[in-house]
């Protein structure tokens, strides 16, 4: 860490930086602010898809028995073939947006499998998609928690460091500062009365 010099100069370098970090402070903390408010909303957001991916997989399963034919439906007769994803933007961090998928369907012969597998294929779709949805909610809270704690960090800096090093600094410039002045007061005096003693002195002399 750099001497600090006890100069006016520093001592205005040291005010404008002080308000330098009082003015980004409150805009940090703001920012710190949302992105805990859309983290908690999003985590919300993935727990209710993954809840509503249950209770369709527990009507799936609960459907496919009643047709007494459970081992005519393979899982890979459903295949998830693009993810469409677009980009979104909170407190200024890039996170991306399910935007749907396109699905592909397994060979299966018509005649030889129940009626209803192209029904079963529908709601396996429906499922896949609930996991993909969670799983880009997911990613979005990755992102904004990556940010919340570098943001968190530069809040923390100047509330916690910063600032209180600034004060400081400013203080102890002032109190030097303030000492120079007295002392420089003093030695003008000093100085003003030994020539005043030797006039008096030449006058007394003559």
């Amino acid at each position: 860490m750099a001497k600090l010099k006890l100069t006016k100069n520093e001592q205005k370098t040291q005010k404008d930086a002080l308000k330098m970090y009082q003015r980004y402070l409150p805009t940090l903390t703001l920012k710190k602010q949302q992105l805990q408010s859309e983290i908690r909303t999003i985590d919300e957001k993935a727990k209710e898809v993954r809840a509503q991916k249950k209770v369709l997989e527990a009507e799936f399963e609960n459907w496919i028995s009643v047709f007494g034919e459970k081992d005519a439906f393979k899982p890979d007769m459903v295949t998830v073939k693009n993810i469409k994803k677009g980009w979104g933007n909170i407190a200024g961090v890039k996170i991306p947006v399910y935007e749907g998928a396109d699905f592909g369907r397994g060979d299966y012969d018509l005649y030889s499998t129940p009626l209803w597998i192209d029904m079963a294929a529908d709601r396996m779709e429906k499922a896949l998609e609930l996991d993909l949805m969670a799983e880009v909610l997911d990613e979005q809270v990755r992102l904004l928690s990556q940010e919340l704690r570098t943001t968190t960090q530069r809040v923390n800096l100047f509330e916690k460091v910063k600032i209180p090093e600034t004060k400081a600094n400013i203080k102890k410039i002032g109190i030097f500062l303030g000492d120079e002045q007295v002392a420089a007061v003093v030695r003008s005096k000093i100085s003003k009365k030994k020539l005043q003693n030797v006039s008096d002195k030449e006058e007394t002399e003559e």
